[in-house]
């Protein structure tokens, strides 16, 4: 055997110490980032203006674990001592239509998986899961549930969830418009509609938003008594649901002020902490959900798991907007979206989608969660589906308007948009910016005149409900006449006796086989030659029932 020298010996007895010290240094490193990682995180006052560690795209800012980390696909979730509902969620997809394939695009988008939480909290500025980690919850809004009743059903909310990459749906009830629940709409029906959206979502492991839609009567203190009776039956039904977010009032308008919200708020917030302790509740804010800087002066104290709403349309609400939310939530202030779009405020006209591109780069920067607006066919430029589809689930891409297109391809991963600013020009920017809603522009008339013009009515979709059969019709009007409309009337024979579901953009009534539609106040000018649309209504009957 071949010996080996002292100098070589001491030679290889060191180079054998470098190898080992390599080979472990890799594995202590990432024990210290173990180790960093598990650190608690720091809680942010909410009565203070301390500054807080902005979540980066790439920080602990996640939906709800992706399947390769702590809650796996086919597994059941963990959630917090609550003893409230959990469930399985089902990594399988399927045969899809449209599919979720692609790469990530860095802030723009993330291949989010939607798998359930647990039970939501609120830690400082953020929402966090079971595990105190934050979350983004990322899905859409419904229409009123009065008026697209159809797309609330099983096989839709599965689609948003496995194909969208959806973890959260919004179910808009309106409560002062036409069919609205405080002014003469079917409670009962509605309840239905919530209980089986929020049995949906629940069941495809996602969470539900139950939203107060507060829009034309401005002031949430309105009808405040059906509001404490409405949510005192939603708290105690689902008290044990980890699945249920409160939405208290949509958009606060017409002058309310924050300290009358406020004074709502904790009206509500404690019917609801009688039966439920512990769900997230969300707060609108003055001026549609605009002025959350408001919020950040004067927040609710009395509660805890509070949030508070900002909603944003891209073609109106642009850098300023964003300069003021960057600063609420560097205020430390919890913000949800709840509701956005990129046509302008009004939901219609033209989209905006590098003003899109860029707010939803600013909400995936801070791990905020947003609702786009408005899971319909509606003929407005917001609506995620094209006009001229009547399906109600099974969509394919060609079946979704360009707001849905843009939406779906953020959702799941599929556009190139990474390195998108969102033009925040100063995080600390503490401007109120006032929200000037669109009005409808003056019609100068000869003389007041309840006009009867010319109408085109298109049937847009139709379904069976147990015994009866809906339809749902688009109705456009116009002016042929010599004079200029102040107030129109129209009305509509059917073949046979109807029943109204619910109807928008006027009052409506039923005779018989009679449907007699009138002008709101904000669209029954008409000049001469003209033409107004997005009007229309759901009626019900025998299957061969249609207008004469």
């Amino acid at each position: 055997m071949k010996t080996v020298s002292r100098p070589k010996a001491i030679l290889i007895y060191i180079l054998a110490i470098i190898i080992c010290i390599v080979g472990l240094v890799p594995g202590y490193v990432k024990g210290l980032k173990n180790n960093e990682s598990q650190k608690p995180t720091q809680k942010v006052n909410e009565q203070t203006t301390t500054i807080p560690t902005i979540v980066s795209s790439e920080s602990e800012a996640t939906v709800a674990e992706t399947p390769e980390t702590t809650i796996q696909n086919n597994q059941t979730a963990t959630t917090k001592n609550t003893g409230k509902t959990t469930v399985k969620t089902s990594g399988n997809k399927g045969s899809n239509a449209l599919n979720n394939s692609g790469s990530n695009s860095g802030n723009m988008s993330g291949n989010y998986s939607p798998v359930f939480s647990g039970g939501l909290s609120v830690k400082g500025r953020k929402l966090v899961n079971s595990s105190g980690k934050q979350v983004q919850l990322r899905g859409v809004s419904t229409h009123g549930l009065a008026w697209f009743p159809q797309y609330v059903n099983a096989s839709l909310i599965s689609e948003l969830k496995t194909k969208w990459n959806c973890n959260v749906i919004r179910l808009a009830m309106y409560t002062a418009e036409y069919g609205g629940y405080c002014t003469g709409g079917n409670r009962e029906n509605l309840k239905r509609l919530i209980n089986n959206g929020v049995s949906y979502a629940t069941n495809n492991g996602m969470y539900a938003i139950i939203d107060w839609h507060i829009l034309s009567d401005g002031n949430p203190n309105t009808h405040i008594n059906e509001a404490k009776s409405f949510f005192a039956e939603m708290a105690n039904k689902y008290k044990n649901n980890s699945h249920v977010i409160y939405e208290i009032c949509n958009e606060p308008n017409g002058g309310t002020s924050w300290s009358q919200i406020k004074s709502y708020a904790e009206t509500i917030i404690g019917v609801i902490r009688q039966y439920d302790g512990d769900a997230v509740v969300i707060v609108g804010t003055p001026t549609w959900s605009q002025e959350v800087d408001k919020a950040v002066a004067n927040p609710i104290t009395k509660y805890s798991n509070i949030m508070y709403a900002f909603h944003f349309y891209a073609g109106t609400h642009q850098e300023s907007y964003r300069n003021t939310v960057a600063a609420a939530i560097n205020a430390g202030l919890p913000i949800f979206v709840t509701e956005f779009g990129i046509s302008d405020a009004s939901g219609n006209g033209g989209l905006n989608e590098s003003q899109g591109n860029k707010w939803i780069s600013l909400l995936n920067k801070y791990g905020i969660s947003y609702c786009a607006w408005n899971l319909s066919n509606k003929s407005e430029s917001s609506a995620l589906i094209s006009s001229g589809c009547s399906k109600t689930s099974g969509f394919s891409y060609s079946d979704l308007s360009p707001s849905g297109k843009w939406y779906y391809n953020i959702l799941t991963g599929k556009t190139s948009l990474q390195g998108v600013d969102s033009g925040i020009t100063s995080a600390k920017n503490t401007t109120t910016y006032t929200y000037i809603p669109p009005t409808t522009t003056a019609v100068q008339t000869t003389k007041a005149v309840i006009g009867t013009p010319a109408y085109s009515l298109k049937l847009s979709n139709s379904w069976v409900s147990g015994e009866e059969t809906f339809y749902q019709y688009e109705l456009s009007l116009t002016n042929k006449s010599n004079e200029n409309y102040t107030g129109w009337k129209v009305t509509i024979p059917f073949n046979e006796t109807v029943k109204l579901s619910s109807g928008w953009c006027g009052n409506y009534t039923v005779s018989g086989n009679k449907l007699t539609i009138t002008s709101m106040d904000y669209n029954g000018q008409i000049n001469k030659g003209s033409s107004i649309s997005n009007i229309g209504f759901i009626v019900s009957g025998s299957k061969n029932l249609k207008a004469s």
